[in-house]
């Protein structure tokens, strides 16, 4: 869409500044969307950085400063603060808004923050597959959802036209957008994303209990495969602890699964089964390939 296409928001609220937050604020202008962005966070510091550098027209530690007058309300925060945020969201609502998020994990944005939407209010999770291993209100950019996907879940029976404005934001914006159930959503990210960011945090964190000889050495002689797991791993942790928390079951599915498969393989070396190696690397190389024939590396 073009820059000066209509808004579709006179007035949208962001609660939490951090990378996902700051790059929706900075986003929602350069595109058009909005014509009025303000944010609420928890930091005063985070509050003044974003003022500072101009994402926001106010920022404010008080969410009912943030949400007077606004059509939307985008919850940028960790998944883990979502029953508390949606506790002291619920009395500030007014029928016709309209409430999204970010998060990874969408059955918990339903258990969390759906109890508290009041009638004629609507609830929208999302979820922009985007991001870098930066945080803060500092590390966002405009672009940062531009050719990336974004996955739409509104629950049963919401309004479709409320579905059409989230959907039409993230279109403006420059995402691909997905419509999927909650519960499938998560099971789908479990293997995509949280598995991933498990096995990094677990391959650096092995790293560090090594030796003070050997792990200087790892350090310094870091090839592409470590280095691309020191930039997941380095991802914010209050965020990945709550998704871990928040999505447990998908998350231990799937890692029991993948725990089978390393068995598999690790038997496979030892008894010097070639084949079944190269067999297997075989197949997951095709994998790599789709990801970059759909522009997503």
């Amino acid at each position: 869409m073009s820059e000066t296409a209509t808004p579709l928001f006179d007035r949208v609220a962001i609660v939490g500044i951090g990378l996902i937050g700051s790059s929706l604020a900075r986003a929602l202008t350069h595109y058009g969307v909005a014509r009025r962005v303000v944010c609420a966070d928890r930091s005063p510091e985070h509050c003044a950085k974003a003022v500072e550098l101009g994402i926001v027209e106010r920022a404010t530690t008080d969410l009912a400063e943030a949400l007077e007058g606004a059509e939307l309300v985008i919850l940028a925060t960790p998944v883990g603060a979502f029953a508390e945020v949606g506790e002291a969201l619920g009395p500030l609502l007014r029928p016709g808004m309209i409430v999204t998020d970010v998060g990874s994990v969408k059955q918990a944005v339903l258990r969390d923050i759906g109890p508290h939407i009041p009638d004629g209010v609507h609830l929208i999770p999302g979820h922009p597959v985007a991001g870098t291993e930066h945080s803060g209100p500092e590390a966002g950019f405009a672009t940062l959802f531009q050719g990336r996907w974004c996955i739409v879940t509104p629950p049963p029976g919401a309004n479709e036209a409320a579905v059409d404005k989230v959907v039409e934001l993230w279109r403006r914006i420059g995402s691909t957008v997905e419509l999927m159930d909650a519960n499938h959503h998560d099971r789908v990210l479990a293997i995509t994303s949280h598995l991933p960011h498990l096995i990094a945090y677990t391959i650096v964190g092995t790293a560090s209990d090594l030796e003070d000889d050997t792990k200087s050495e790892v350090i310094k002689f870091s090839a592409g495969g470590f280095r691309d797991f020191t930039r997941i791993a380095a991802s914010d942790p209050v965020m990945w602890r709550d998704v871990f928390l928040n999505n447990r079951e998908a998350v231990l599915e799937i890692l029991q699964r993948f725990t089978e498969d390393l068995t598999a393989l690790q038997r496979a070396i030892r008894w010097g089964e070639g084949q079944q190696l190269q067999d297997h690397f075989t197949k997951t190389r095709a994998i790599r390939r789709g990801i970059i024939d759909a522009k997503q590396a």
